[in-house]
């Protein structure tokens, strides 16, 4: 047997091990992210004095959205999660990448995110994530952000964002890129408060 082929095989199969959702469970045929559309081109550079940066911290979330799921609103009272949709990482650090991107590409701003100069920059820019999942009562993705602007004169400033895409079907394939274009819209927002 040629040994190109066996170690084709073998890679497939160490390839699906990797990623394997939960102990002994299928793989998922795909992994959900985000992805900004505004984005800074290769070899673009930017400086300034780090107590100048703005930090976009990773967002706050319930329960239901600590996890690689993507939630589906039932009814009022009820939530489940969409068959076939798994997130990549979890929504808070794929939304503050996002944040992030679409800030840092407007070019007015050094942007950091987490590590040591977070903490030295004097403006930061958190939330609470409430909303990023399906609707099945109205057939829609829903994102929605609540803001949190700190200055560095101590002032704090607050605003919810939202954006939802209607006419989706409950399908995972037309999901993902349904919360990819709301999370992008609501970057774009926060992107023109923040200035």
């Amino acid at each position: 047997m040629p040994i190109k082929p066996v170690l084709a095989a073998l890679g497939a199969m160490l390839l699906a091990g990797c990623v394997s959702i939960g102990a002994g469970g299928k793989p998922p045929e795909q992994l959900y992210t985000l992805t900004s559309v505004a984005t800074v081109a290769a070899g673009a550079t930017s400086e300034g004095d780090v107590a100048g940066a703005l930090a976009v911290t990773e967002p706050s979330v319930p329960h239901h959205l600590d996890v690689l799921r993507v939630p589906v609103q039932v009814n009022a009272n009820s939530l489940a999660y969409l068959q076939d949709a798994v997130w990549s990482e979890k929504p808070a650090r794929l939304f503050q990448r996002v944040l992030a991107e679409t800030i840092r590409s407007r070019g007015g701003r050094l942007v950091v995110g987490a590590g040591e100069l977070e903490y030295a920059a004097q403006t930061a820019l958190g939330g609470d994530l409430l909303a990023m999942g399906y609707d099945a009562t109205r057939g829609r993705v829903i994102v929605r952000y609540d803001a949190m602007l700190r200055l560095p004169d101590g002032t704090v400033r607050t605003r919810r964002f939202e954006s939802e895409v209607t006419g989706v079907p409950a399908d995972a394939t037309l999901v993902g890129p349904a919360l990819n274009r709301a999370a992008n819209d609501v970057a774009a927002q926060v992107a023109d408060w923040v200035g």
